[in-house]
């Protein structure tokens, strides 16, 4: 039975479900979930990612993690941690990067955060020749707090499922998946039954609200706090709250309708900074301001980094050139995908970031 068929089963049993659950069933069901079973990344697959676009992010995300360990005196052993590590190439860039101080990788122990088998094979396979051997955990729960914690997470929030509420006159009904007459998955409204978090909408304006990405705000959160260090988050999404339908289905590079071939195709709504940054602050973290992609990457430096690549490999002027103006440019990555930090002692100022958000 494939899991369309079960995903109607369970609509006509128990009725229509959350936007939340249809995501986290087409991304981690076990059998035919995107994730655990199909996940195609690259030119060749459903989606790239910025470190599939450029050598420089990974490498100044590396650059970014010696920074950090060095303004945490430089700990003798620390956690070096990516979540949701895509195919490995971040990492891979990371280290190499990274390997100009030869004391950091020294002191750091590599751990995965992957879910995915197919993933995972193929993070070990890329990684098989780094100077670090990582071990992978499933979830943020098995990581400890007895060491310092230095955590990248670039397009996690992303996939993290949310709900979905529409105004309608002085309150609010929840947008759920359902079945219709003609045995087909659609959209429709239905009583909510809880109210979401105080917002300002008009009648018929959509806010979505993602408990998933707030709990794991609230996890990260409680690590940094009990181990010290930082973690760094990037993700598309909004840096201010604001009302928009932003389920997505992504399949061949292409949009495709989300309620088509459930767990075919990668499914993602925004990133909500305001609420993560909020909830990591709630437990005492630091929280840094909210910048665009092309602002941090500009801070780290970025645009001497490429001008360097291009003096010494003239012949790729171009795809140099078009691969920073991707990462940083407002028609590219730039705008849309945001950055932000957690950090603890909160006093702590990772690179790319003014200070403490206030």
């Amino acid at each position: 039975m494939s899991l369309e068929d079960r995903l109607k089963a369970r609509i006509r049993e128990a009725g229509p479900i959350t936007v939340a659950d249809y995501m986290a069933a087409c991304l981690h069901d076990p059998i035919d979930g995107y994730y655990a079973t199909r996940p195609r990344l690259g030119a060749d697959g459903d989606f790239v990612t910025a470190p599939m676009i450029s050598q420089m992010f990974g490498e100044f995300l590396g650059l970014w993690a010696v920074a950090v360990w060095r303004g945490l005196g430089a700990p003798e052993r620390f956690r070096l941690v990516e979540v949701g590590p895509g195919d490995g190439t971040l990492m891979q860039d990371a280290l190499r990067a990274a390997a100009l101080d030869p004391a950091f990788l020294q002191a750091a122990e590599l751990v995965l955060v992957e879910p995915s088998p197919p993933l995972r094979e193929l993070q070990a396979e890329r990684l098989a020749d780094g100077p670090l051997r990582p071990r992978w955990l499933a979830s943020l729960d098995g990581l400890g707090a007895d060491l310092p914690l230095i955590l990248l997470a670039n397009e996690v929030l992303d996939c993290l499922p949310a709900r979905q509420f529409v105004r309608v006159g002085e309150g609010w009904a929840e947008r759920r998946v359902g079945v219709d007459e003609a045995d087909a998955l659609v959209f429709g409204l239905t009583p909510a039954p809880d109210v979401p978090p105080a917002f300002r909408a008009e009648p018929g304006e959509l806010m979505e609200v993602s408990p998933a990405q707030a709990e794991f705000a609230r996890r990260l959160a409680a690590l940094i706090v009990e181990a010290s260090g930082a973690a760094l988050l990037i993700d598309y999404g909004r840096a201010r709250p604001e009302p928009g339908d932003t389920l997505q289905a992504l399949r061949n590079h292409q949009k495709v309708p989300p309620l088509l071939d459930p767990g075919h195709a990668d499914l993602t709504v925004w990133a909500d900074f305001p609420t993560v940054l909020a909830t990591a602050a709630a437990e005492g973290a630091g929280v840094t301001e909210i910048l665009t992609q092309g602002q941090f990457l500009r801070r780290l430096g970025v645009e001497a980094r490429a001008h360097a690549l291009i003096a010494a490999n003239p012949d790729r002027e171009a795809v140099l050139r078009r691969q920073l103006a991707r990462l940083i440019e407002p028609d590219g990555m730039g705008e849309l995908f945001k950055a932000a930090a957690v950090m603890s002692p909160p006093e702590l100022i990772p690179p790319g970031f003014a200070g403490a958000a206030r």
